[in-house]
């Protein structure tokens, strides 16, 4: 394709990196719907240039062709479902609809302190994937390489190891988190193709991001997933290869299938007290949010945005007819994980920017840093 040709002038252009967890998300959700893009591997100097486009140090980042930008998977996402509704990744149903919302966001963020613990807190795959982020976004640094290495493993082990909670004491419950999502995932593909029936939804595009880019492909969790999940290995590889023309023939989304019942249990037993404890702290002023996983205690920096999280999943619930919640409440049989849905939102949870975004002047700096910058 020439530069400059109409094909290309339509692409949307993907800033982000082929390793990165959210990156891998959206590709995923761009292939399904078969919207043309272009990905660009991230430097640092072009991670901070969309920063200031945006507003917002994070990745990917998305540039549409008429200059404007989208930024945070759940929110170009849900501007794209809007502009782009064939084939939808939503399902009709209500309740099946938020349980779709419910699972992505698990995956989202449930899933990224194991994924990060499994990249940096083991030898090998820390040696490996610090070498890949050397070579790639940190090619335009001015120092060698084995430099280079060593800088970006012992930031990423700082941020994403010390300051997310992962400790001696806490490493075992954040490792089960995974291994439980591989049983449940197992379980949820015994019989169908995706994890609520034979046609994708938002719930497999949620999973996908930590599944496929981190756990898939780094080397301690990929063999986890090879000996104890043969079914989600091929998951990954489905989801992948799937196009809008994959849609055809396969039925809608009706219901909630049973065989969902232990990833549900994990959204309500796992992810939705760890928001909840977000929520309260950010309520609180608190600098600080400690909830319990797994029987241990973890105690990490308060996140606005999983605040922002959790006010999206209640308003999501308050806003189903009270029949319908009372079948979300049976699908997650968890007095206390409903309990959390059905309590009034935060009004002071941060409130995220309006999308799309229309970027200012390069070297305009606006916003704040909101989301996690490198995964």
């Amino acid at each position: 394709m020439q530069p400059g040709s109409p094909d290309q002038q339509q692409r949307l252009v993907v800033h982000g990196l082929d390793l990165s967890y959210f990156t891998g998300k959206l590709e995923a959700y761009l292939r399904a719907k078969g919207i043309a893009y272009e990905r660009r591997e991230m430097t640092t100097a072009s991670f901070r240039a969309c920063g200031r486009a945006t507003g917002v140090l994070q990745m990917p980042q998305v540039e549409l062709p008429d200059g404007t930008w989208l930024t945070d998977t759940t929110l170009t996402i849900r501007h794209l479902e809007a502009t782009h509704p064939d084939p939808s990744l939503l399902p009709a149903d209500p309740v099946a609809r938020f349980i779709a919302l419910l699972i992505e966001d698990f995956g989202d963020e449930a899933l990224w302190r194991p994924a990060l613990c499994y990249r940096w807190a083991f030898a090998d795959d820390a040696r490996l994937m610090g070498s890949r982020l050397a070579r790639g976004m940190l090619r335009d640094v001015p120092l060698p390489f084995f430099l280079r290495r060593q800088f970006i493993t012992r930031r990423q082990q700082r941020v994403y190891l010390h300051r997310d909670g992962i400790s001696r004491s806490t490493r075992a419950a954040v490792e089960k988190v995974y291994t439980d999502t591989l049983a449940a995932m197992e379980a949820a593909l015994e019989r169908h193709d995706f994890v609520m029936g034979d046609r994708p939804t938002l719930a497999d595009i949620g999973l996908f991001g930590s599944m496929f880019r981190h756990f898939f492909s780094d080397p301690t969790p990929a063999a986890l997933m090879r000996e104890r999940a043969p079914r989600t290995m091929a998951w990954v590889a489905r989801l992948w290869a799937i196009t809008p023309a994959g849609f055809s023939g396969r039925p809608p989304i009706r219901d909630v299938p049973g065989s969902m019942a232990a990833l549900l249990y994990l959204a309500a037993t796992v992810h939705l007290p760890e928001l909840a404890a977000h929520a309260e702290a950010v309520a609180r002023g608190l600098a600080t949010a400690g909830f319990t996983c797994n029987e241990a205690t973890i105690e990490v920096p308060a996140s606005p945005y999983r605040a922002w999280c959790l006010n999206e999943l209640k308003r999501a619930f308050q806003a189903l007819s009270a029949a319908d919640q009372g079948r979300v409440r049976a699908l997650l049989s968890d007095t206390a994980s409903t309990g959390i849905l059905a309590s009034p939102p935060h009004p002071e949870a941060f409130q995220v920017p309006r999308l799309p975004i229309t970027a200012p002047p390069l070297g305009a700096p606006r916003g704040r840093d909101w989301n996690r910058p490198v995964a």
